[in-house]
Parts: C-alpha cells; sequence; structure tokens
C-alpha cells in the first residue's frame, strides 16, 4: 500500500508513470489469477486501489492548474 504523502509529492507526469506500471502490474496478476497461479489474492485488491489512489491525485493537481 502506498503512502498517499509521497504520492501528493511527486509530479503529474511521474504518477502517470506510476499509474502506468501499476496497470501492467494488474495485467500480469490477472492472468495469473486466471492460471490459478496467484499467491496473494488480496495483493489484486490492494494495487487495483493503489491504482485510484494515484488515479485521483492526478485528477486533483490537473485541477488546480
Amino acid at each position: 500500500m502506498m503512502d498517499v504523502a509521497e504520492l501528493r509529492d511527486l509530479s503529474v507526469d511521474d504518477l502517470e508513470a506510476r499509474a502506468k506500471e501499476i496497470e501492467d502490474q494488474l495485467f500480469r496478476m490477472r492472468i495469473q489469477q486466471s492460471l490459478g497461479q496467484l499467491d496473494a489474492p488480496l495483493k489484486l485488491r490492494h494495487t487495483r486501489r493503489d491504482l485510484a489512489r494515484i488515479k485521483t491525485i492526478i485528477t486533483q493537481k490537473q485541477g488546480q492548474k
């Protein structure tokens, strides 16, 4: 789980790059889950929520401009 305070310190470009990485990670995790190879299914939920946090912060920062 990511710390919201450290995410708010990042620039929009950094946040978008991190969001892209997490989306790729989610894709790989979904494939593992469909094959029955995902070790911690709860990690999928936490990763989705981290992505939502990042997207929310991106939206907030873009609204401030």
